[in-house]
């Protein structure tokens, strides 16, 4: 089994990314873990408490399953991925039966953060982007997605998701094997990517 983490601020295309290698590669091959599936199951709390949940934070993680959930994968076994509503900011009682396959690709903001998460990983990538094109994303998707208001994204945005990419994210960059610019318009990055990963194939 491969490990590859893909890391990358928030609306640097890791999604995109992530997507276009999978595409790349035999069906079945591939089981994709969201580090968004993780997160913290903040269902009890008022909406207005909901509303101060930093995200972009790793204690907003629930890193230990997410790491035992990875062991679990590299020993065969199939796992229970929560299912996350970042509409509710709760944990579905249901879960997703995941596989475990040839190659487990890790995708979010905050994986290489994680030293734990890294000594899991075989190979670690690190999607990067403008922060003017990140933010354009940003809005875009948390407008249409996560029914926050045009300024209520400006306002998330200023008060936790740059100064955490700042502390966290892109820092952690420094731990990649991979640099990916443009994200998911970097057709030769991702060509690379895919080689490496049947290599790796071959050669088990």
């Amino acid at each position: 089994m491969l490990i590859m983490g893909i890391a990358g601020g928030s609306g640097s295309g890791k999604s995109t990314v992530v997507h276009k290698i999978v595409e790349q590669l035999p069906n079945q091959c591939v089981t994709v873990i969201s580090q968004d599936a993780y997160y913290k199951d903040n269902g009890h709390l008022s909406s207005e408490e909901r509303a101060k949940i930093n995200f972009d934070h790793p204690s907003a993680i629930e890193f230990n399953l997410l790491v035992k959930h990875l062991d679990m994968l590299r020993e065969g076994k199939t796992i229970p991925m929560p299912i996350y509503s970042y509409l509710t900011c709760a944990r579905a009682t249901e879960t997703i039966p995941t596989d475990p396959r040839e190659v487990v690709i890790v995708e979010g903001i905050l994986i290489l953060s994680n030293p734990r998460m890294r000594d899991r990983m075989d190979i670690k990538i690190f999607v990067d982007a403008d922060g003017d094109d990140r933010l354009m994303r940003i809005i875009r998707r948390d407008i249409e997605e996560r029914g926050r208001s045009f300024i209520e994204v400006l306002d998330h945005y200023e008060k936790f998701v740059k100064p955490m990419h700042l502390q966290f994210i892109e820092s952690s960059k420094r731990y990649a094997d991979i640099i990916v610019p443009q994200g998911g318009e970097n057709i030769v990055a991702i060509d690379v990517i895919r080689s490496m990963i049947q290599m790796n194939q071959a050669n088990r």
